[in-house]
């Protein structure tokens, strides 16, 4: 097998793993999300295949718009009606594929192994040369989005491209967008105009126009050593043979003797492998800078998105944290509850004669009686998931209301209701953390300090009690509290606050309280994070899209360091196949594929590639 240079190889593989990182980013663009799937393809389809081996069979691809003619041309070259042909459009909606039978698995497992099976139709014959497989592909301004795709994707994998199109539609706006791509990859070309007008003048002068576009463009042949303008080959309206669905075979003699040159020489099949394999090293950087310029771009506008969900999250937890201090979420019938259980008429007495009373009379004022904890903790934490789950919802409306402004995430949005509100879990998920952040409070009661537990006890306040209590401290204190807001919930931040004071001292009790407050917000930060996660996992972090960037540069500054042209270590490779045949002894043509340091063949024809 005539081997390509193994660092090229290795270069292809690096350069594919970066192609597939770059899709799994999910480019945020139609035109990014095609280039990227432009590099993939052509790199599994053409460059995978041609750096493993310049001896697998040639693709020859016959593209073009519906109704010119494709598939007649198909099967001219077939010399039999391979293709169906008609006036239903589109004709061709899937590839049709020439080839020997020894070159079927070659092709599916290279060429064509990224094409899905049920989008090929192989056609095999026995009586062509092997080397060479013969494609008819889809219309390329087909309707159907899925003929297109594949249409792209043949144009990824061909050696050599046949563009067919006609004397009135070679200007079409659709086909031309993949010409452009096609000069991009630097693939070898030949045009077929079809339905030509009758008169030679007439013909000469669209023939004229039809050149002039494509030198225009920038499109030339690729096939020779120097480019060229490219081949355009003319058939007259009518020149065809119906019976079998064909052209008369000498209106296409200059592309059935180029089809039928590469079928049985197989150094000019090699040769022209090798010139298409070399500019598509040289369309390649070109295409890789784009793509990293597109990871750049989608970093900026991904840092942009992702600062629109932090804001609006972290708004909304500064707005929840706000009413939280002031307590008055918590619903009255639990704070009647505590007020009753510390027994408010006789605090409200005891504080006239000042704290120390309180102290001495503490197993007095608080009554022997069950604390309504469970009560408490219970509405509380209800009170507290309703409000939280309130903001939460909030956060995730203006987000979602400013990401839909961008078409990547708009369907994402569409098809997700649940992201404009809170998640499904999200009250599930914090009331758990708040059940924990209620007994880190007993604990930390609990490794308080000796003194200040058998205060408790001697009050016959359990933890459990106490730990509602300071609780219902980190929400409530009387500086916060004005205006309307004085009422139960005043009184009951008055009285508790008092007591804590009592039982611990001012310093600890605020101690407590504030490392109390602390967890809450820990736990709160933690479930809001949760809540803006669902938005970031849509898009891919900003740093991924920058250092994919900077990866995918390195590999363009070491395909631009490639030799221009066709590489020197393939041309070294067929100057030893294509030596003079006058110094080449007629026993040393080799017929079958061997390595490329043993191959020497006889000079091929004088016809083109």
């Amino acid at each position: 097998m005539t081997q390509a240079p193994t660092t090229l190889r290795d270069l292809v593989g690096r350069l594919e793993l970066l192609a597939e990182r770059r899709l799994e980013t999910g480019p945020r663009s139609e035109a990014a999300a095609a280039r990227s799937t432009s590099l993939r393809d052509h790199l599994a389809g053409h460059l995978r295949v041609r750096a493993a081996s310049l001896d697998a069979p040639l693709l020859v691809l016959l593209l073009g718009p519906t109704g010119a003619g494709k598939s007649t041309l198909f099967n001219t070259i077939a010399g039999r009606p391979a293709s169906p042909t008609g006036v239903l459009r589109p004709t061709t909606r899937i590839a049709v594929v020439l080839v020997h039978p020894d070159d079927r698995a070659p092709l599916l497992d290279g060429t064509l192994a990224g094409i899905e099976p049920g989008r090929i139709r192989i056609v095999e014959d026995a009586a062509i040369a092997q080397g060479l497989a013969l494609v008819d592909a889809p219309d390329l301004d087909s309707i159907e989005h899925a003929n297109r795709e594949l249409a792209d994707q043949l144009v990824e994998a061909a050696d050599l491209c046949l563009f067919v199109t006609t004397a009135t539609r070679y200007a079409d706006r659709v086909p031309w967008l993949v010409l452009g791509r096609v000069r991009e990859r630097g693939l070898p070309l030949v045009v077929v105009v079809n339905r030509m007008p009758p008169d030679e003048a007439d013909r000469s002068e669209l023939l004229r126009d039809v050149e002039r576009l494509f030198e225009e463009a920038g499109i030339r042949d690729t096939s020779g050593d120097e480019a060229a303008p490219v081949e355009i080959v003319g058939v007259v309206e009518g020149d065809v043979e119906p019976e079998v669905e064909a052209l008369r075979a000498g209106s296409i003699a200059p592309i059935a003797a180029r089809i039928e040159h590469l079928r049985t020489d197989r150094d000019a099949r090699i040769e022209l492998a090798a010139r298409a394999l070399a500019g598509s090293m040289a369309g390649l950087g070109p295409l890789v800078e784009q793509i990293a310029d597109d990871c750049e771009h989608e970093a900026i506008d991904v840092e942009a998105l992702r600062r629109i969900a932090t804001n609006a999250y972290e708004r909304e937890l500064v707005d929840l944290r706000s009413t939280l201090a002031r307590g008055t979420f918590l619903r009255e019938e639990a704070l009647r509850h505590w007020q009753a259980f510390v027994g408010a008429d006789q605090v409200t007495r005891f504080f006239s004669h000042g704290i120390g009373r309180i102290r001495g009379a503490i197993a007095d004022v608080l009554r022997p009686k069950r604390a309504p904890v469970a009560e408490v903790r219970e509405a509380t934490t209800d009170d507290l998931v309703a409000l939280a789950r309130v903001h939460a919802a909030e956060a995730a409306r203006r987000t979602a209301t400013s990401w839909a402004d961008q078409p990547s995430i708009r369907d994402a949005l569409g098809t997700e209701p649940t992201l404009w509100v809170s998640s499904p879990t999200f009250d599930e998920r914090l009331r758990l953390r708040i059940e924990d952040w209620i007994g880190s409070i007993v604990v930390d009661i609990s490794s308080t300090g000796g003194p200040k537990r058998s205060l408790a006890r001697g009050a016959s306040i359990g933890v459990n009690a106490l730990g509602t209590g300071v609780m219902l401290g980190t929400f409530m204190h009387t500086g916060g509290l004005t205006g309307a807001e004085v009422g139960v919930a005043a009184a009951t931040a008055f009285l508790n606050q008092k007591l804590l004071a009592a039982l611990f001292g001012e310093a600890a009790m605020v101690e407590l309280i504030g490392r109390a407050r602390q967890r809450l917000d820990g736990s709160l930060a933690t479930t809001f994070a949760e809540e803006r996660a669902r938005f970031e996992a849509l898009v891919p972090p900003s740093t991924a899209l920058t250092g994919l960037a900077s990866e995918l540069r390195a590999a363009a500054a070491d395909l631009r360091a490639l030799p221009p042209g066709l590489p020197a270590d393939l041309r070294a490779v067929l100057d030893e196949m294509i030596a003079p045949a006058d110094t080449v002894a007629a026993d040393s043509v080799q017929a079958d594929p061997v390595p490329a340091d043993t191959v020497a063949a006889e000079k091929p024809a004088s016809s083109p590639p």
